[in-house]
C-alpha cells in the first residue's frame, strides 16, 4: 500500500541545510497496522506528513497503492488526500461546530457529497465510535477520549484507504488510551484499513501493531514484526524503548545479575509455550536448580508471550538448554 524508495527530507535555514530524514526505504502492506516509534525529534512525524504530502520530499519516491504521488499537482493532491485520513494528538476539532458538523466537515469541504449523504455517513460513523448520543454537543462538552473518537470518525468520513495516526493517544490517560487502541484495532480488522501509527510509546505498538520501524536521528535503525523487535531488540534505541515500556531499571537489573550464581539465561516464550509448565519439568530432567531474577507475561496484539531471566546452577546445564529449545523456547545466554 505504501512504499518509500530512498526518501529523504531536508530543510534550508538561511544557508544551512538541515537533514530531517536520511534516505529511507520501507514498505507498508495493505491492511496492516504499521508502527513508527521514536523519541521527540527522531523524524517520525516528518515521515508521516510525507505520506499524505503535507511535506514534499527532498529526494526519492513515495508510492501509494502503486502510484507515484511525489509528482502530483494541486488538483491530484486534493483528490489523493481524500483517500488518506489523519488523526492528531490534540484532536484539532472545530470548537464552534457540533460533533456532527465536525465529523461531516471533510465531506462538506470535498464538495462532491449531497447533504443527505453527509448526514447518513455522519450517523453511521458516530454509531461506530460509540458517540451516537453526542451528535449535538460541542467539543468543549466532551472528554479527551470522546474528542479523539470524534477525530477518528472525522478521519474516516471520506472512506479513506489509509489512516495516519500522529501520536493519537499521547494526550490521553492510560485507560482511555486502551479504549481508543481497541477502537483502532476494530476499524483495522473490520474495514481492512491500512493504519500507520506514530508514537513514542512501545506499549502502544505492542498492543495494536503488526510491524514496527524504530527511528533515531532521522534514520530507521530497526524494523520488523513487533514480536521480534519487541522481544529481541537489536539496536540500543529499541532496547531503551522496550525497557521503558516494561519499567525495567538497567542498573538494578545489572546488580541482580552480579549477585546471582551460575549461568544466566533469558527465556522467551510465545504462543502456547507461554502457559506450559516447562521449568519444573526441565529442572527434574536435567537436575538444575534455578532462581527467577525477573519475569513478565503479557500479549503482543493477540499473541501471548513470556520472558524470564533465570540463574541456573548444578545439574546438566546443556541438557536443560536443549530441552527448552526443543520446547520452542528462545534461549539467550546473558552470562
Amino acid at each position: 500500500m505504501i512504499e518509500f524508495e530512498q526518501v529523504e527530507k531536508s530543510y534550508q535555514i538561511g544557508k544551512r541545510v538541515i537533514p530531517a530524514l536520511h534516505p529511507i526505504s520501507l514498505s507498508i502492506q495493505t491492511g496492516e497496522v504499521f508502527g513508527i516509534v521514536g523519541h521527540s525529534g527522531a523524524g517520525k512525524s516528518t515521515l508521516v506528513r510525507l505520506i499524505n504530502r503535507l511535506e514534499d520530499p527532498s529526494g526519492g519516491r513515495i508510492l501509494i497503492d502503486g502510484e507515484d504521488v511525489t509528482g502530483y499537482d494541486a488538483a491530484e493532491l486534493r483528490a489523493f488526500r481524500r483517500k488518506v485520513g489523519m488523526i492528531f494528538q490534540h484532536f484539532n476539532l472545530l470548537s464552534s461546530k457540533t460533533v456532527s458538523d465536525n465529523v461531516g466537515f471533510p465531506m462538506k469541504v470535498a464538495g462532491i457529497y449531497s447533504r443527505r449523504e453527509i448526514q447518513a455517513r455522519v450517523d453511521e460513523l458516530l454509531k461506530r465510535v460509540g458517540l451516537a448520543d453526542q451528535a449535538r454537543k460541542y467539543p468543549t462538552q466532551l472528554s479527551g477520549g470522546q474528542k479523539q473518537r470524534v477525530g477518528i470518525a472525522r478521519a474516516l468520513a471520506c472512506r479513506p484507504t489509509v489512516l495516519l495516526c500522529d501520536e493519537a493517544t499521547s494526550a490521553l490517560d492510560p485507560q482511555t488510551t486502551q479504549s481508543v487502541l481497541r477502537l483502532l484495532a476494530e476499524i483495522n480488522r473490520e474495514l481492512g484499513l491500512t493504519i500507520v501509527l506514530i508514537t513514542h510509546e512501545m506499549d502502544v505498538v505492542r498492543r495494536v501493531c503488526d510491524r514496527v520501524a524504530v527511528m533515531d536521528s532521522g534514520k530507521v535503525v530497526e524494523m520488523g514484526p513487533v514480536t521480534e523487535v519487541f522481544l529481541h531488540p537489536q539496536h540500543a534505541t529499541t532496547r531503551d524503548f522496550v525497557f521503558e515500556s516494561e519499567n525495567i531499571d538497567r542498573d538494578e537489573m545489572h546488580q541482580d545479575m552480579q549477585q546471582a550464581l551460575g549461568r544466566i539465561l533469558r527465556l522467551t516464550f510465545k504462543g502456547e509455550a507461554t502457559y506450559k509448565p516447562l521449568l519444573g519439568h526441565v529442572a527434574r530432567e536435567s537436575g538444575v536448580d534455578f532462581s527467577i531474577l525477573s519475569g513478565r507475561i503479557d500479549h503482543i496484539k493477540e499473541t501471548p508471550y513470556g520472558q524470564l531471566t533465570l540463574s541456573l546452577v548444578g545439574g546438566n546445564l546443556e541438557r536443560a538448554m536443549q530441552a527448552l529449545t526443543d520446547a520452542d523456547v528462545h534461549v539467550e545466554v546473558l552470562r
